[in-house]
């Protein structure tokens, strides 16, 4: 998702979620200041559909590779059950954020809020006069959130790329033309993945020197044509020829739903969209049946892929269903082509957490200095998603531990709370008030012991070779 954030300017409030900027900086979904409000009608205001098509660039991305695993870590009848329940949850979510932000908006006379800034008008509301008097927390708590999860999208994606790329070109020698038989193929052993990563790493930097929102929608299309081409191609060999299931359980052991819990989290958490397309939408009284549509599509869609990947390669099934696709040219094109719209969207992630850390850095040096000091920054925080992709090179953790961490907080631990400080002063019904602790209890406890798994299947993988490639470019 891409985003600008500007201290007390021009706001794009995106998060999390491989959508695009359509627009330039002044253009974009988000980019309201006070004098520059527009909705109902007026110029650069979207259609139902283009909210449509941007609810869903939003809420689809590199975890929906990873459901099948979920499914796999849940168990063939919970996975899905529970995919729905955090489907329904998400989307509850969003539309408390959207409910809030309207609320506030009115109370306040302002013509948009932020997610940022909703949770600070809203913490203002507290009965706690502590709360109140450090409410500007609020903002730099979102803030802290998107920073990690953009970044971890980041990391995520110095694995993807090194892993598939890493596959196709030890497999190249054995691969055929012929995607009917899916004969295993010896592969000829490389490099390490790793170094995979630090081969990408130049072109990542430079990549994020580009700056402007209107050159990076350019590299957001290229990304979105070949990844739906890929995600086509997946799914027109999963619905093929499906394996007896009879032998895959129903409920995994528990010990493995806390990674289900944060890879289905990180897919999930396309919260940050819906205040920048619920402004930026004509008829905006229409919004909430266009999220839930959009989000009806996206939950059947992560259901589909997630169940059909587990049911066609069982207990195989990878980090990202990209590494089980045959080894025939076609099947190894939609690794590139996915791969492509990846290192593309790499630019797009990069520029939300860019636009939070940078300005403040940049503003405090001399004039002549700021472009210099601008790209240094830049190119230090490449490196630092490759570094920590470099310590955590497996794919599945990566994904599990940042939607534990981040995304569970952005989207079911503070909309509910939000809910509770907006709305104190009018009085929430008892039931209400239950739900939303209940709900911000669930995401706490996901935080915690999807946090804990994570780290702990880091340390102590369950499967002995998962590390065996890990020192053979130095052997």
């Amino acid at each position: 998702m891409s985003t600008q954030r500007l201290r007390d300017e021009d706001y794009h409030d995106y998060s999390s979620t491989d959508g695009s900027p359509e627009e330039s900086p002044s253009e974009g979904l988000g980019g309201f200041s006070s004098g520059s409000y527009q909705r109902l009608g007026e110029n650069n205001s979207t259609t139902w559909f283009q909210t449509l098509i941007h609810m869903l660039k939003g809420n689809i991305g590199t975890g929906l590779l990873g459901l099948p695993l979920a499914v796999k870590n849940a168990g063939l009848l919970l996975g899905p059950v529970s995919l729905l329940a955090i489907g329904v949850v998400a989307v509850h979510c969003m539309a408390i954020l959207v409910k809030c932000a309207r609320h506030l908006c009115h109370r306040l006379n302002k013509p948009f809020l932020d997610y940022g800034d909703t949770v600070k008008y809203g913490l203002e509301c507290s009965p706690s006069a502590w709360i109140r008097n450090h409410s500007h927390w609020g903002r730099h708590l979102v803030d802290f959130f998107l920073i990690i999860t953009q970044l971890g999208f980041c990391c995520v994606y110095f694995v993807f790329l090194a892993d598939n790329f890493k596959q196709v070109i030890e497999a190249a020698n054995g691969t055929t033309t012929n995607c009917e038989d899916n004969e295993a193929v010896i592969l000829t052993p490389t490099m390490d993945s790793r170094l995979y990563m630090l081969i990408f790493l130049p072109f990542f930097v430079l990549l994020t020197f580009v700056r402007k929102l209107r050159i990076l929608s350019i590299f957001s299309l290229l990304a979105n044509i070949t990844m739906l081409i890929s995600l086509v191609m997946i799914y027109q060999f999963i619905v093929q020829n499906i394996p007896d299931p009879s032998n895959l359980p129903l409920v995994a052991p528990w010990k493995t739903f806390p990674l289900f819990f944060g890879t289905a989290v990180f897919a999930f958490e396309g919260i940050g969209v819906v205040l920048p397309l619920e402004n930026k939408m004509k008829d905006s009284e229409k919004f909430p049946f266009i999220m839930y549509l959009g989000m009806v599509i996206v939950t059947m869609l992560y259901i589909s892929l997630g169940t059909l990947g587990y049911l066609q390669f069982g207990a195989n099934i990878k980090g990202s269903i990209t590494l089980n696709m045959p080894n025939c040219w076609l099947y190894q094109s939609v690794k590139l082509l996915y791969s492509i719209g990846i290192f593309f969207t790499y630019a797009i992630q990069f520029y939300v957490a860019a636009e939070i850390i940078i300005p403040p850095i940049v503003f405090r040096v001399p004039e002549h200095y700021k472009l210099t000091v601008d790209l240094l920054v830049r190119t230090a925080m490449v490196s630092l998603t490759c570094v920590l992709a470099i310590l955590i090179p497996r794919l599945d953790v990566v994904i599990s531990l940042v939607g534990s961490v981040s995304s569970s907080a952005l989207a079911l631990i503070i909309p509910p709370l939000l809910e509770l400080t907006t709305y104190y002063e009018e009085g929430l019904r008892p039931l209400t008030i239950i739900k939303d602790v209940l709900i911000s209890i669930l995401g706490f406890l996901g935080f915690v012991v999807g946090t804990y798994e994570s780290l702990n299947e880091l340390i102590y993988p369950t499967h002995g070779d998962i590390f065996a490639n890990f020192t053979s470019a130095f052997i």
